[in-house]
């Protein structure tokens, strides 16, 4: 069910909202010649919050900063690649239940495609062992 678990980075995005922010910072990273793997967007109190996984954080991150949002910012995720299956979640967020490990945000892709692959982006209390919990799902290692 678990197909490859990495570590990766997320660029968090903190500014006032308005109508076109999201166009405009995905012009700017499609200009950079950078590809956005996962993305989520929300707003709470006039405040939008953008969470980016994309190939080149290194390349954008200080471009997004110059541009003097409130606040840009990059944490470590587990970046999760999942079988696009019944019942994935409920094994990725019991193991890390069971494990102890608290999910401080969590969103997943998912591919429209029958038998296709879903991509679940977490951020954890514990990042190395929720990495751990979640390899023993992997072809080969036991439980996958």
């Amino acid at each position: 069910m678990i197909k490859g678990v990495a570590l990766g980075e997320e660029i968090i995005v903190t500014t006032k909202n308005k109508v076109g922010l999201l166009a405009e910072i995905s012009t700017m990273l499609a200009n950079e010649g950078v590809n956005i793997h996962s993305v989520v967007a929300y707003e709470i109190e006039d405040v939008a919050k953008l969470m980016l996984v994309t190939n080149a954080n290194i390349k954008i991150i200080d471009e997004l900063r110059k541009k003097k949002y409130m606040s840009v910012e990059e944490i470590e995720v587990v970046v999760v690649d999942l079988e696009n299956k019944r019942g994935a979640l409920k094994v990725v967020t019991t193991e890390l239940a069971k494990a102890k490990i608290d999910i401080k945000h969590i969103y997943v892709t998912s591919s429209s495609v029958k038998e296709g692959s879903s991509k679940m982006v977490l951020w954890t209390s514990d990042n190395e062992a929720a990495m751990e919990v979640l390899s023993q799902y992997l072809p080969g290692e036991g439980k996958g």
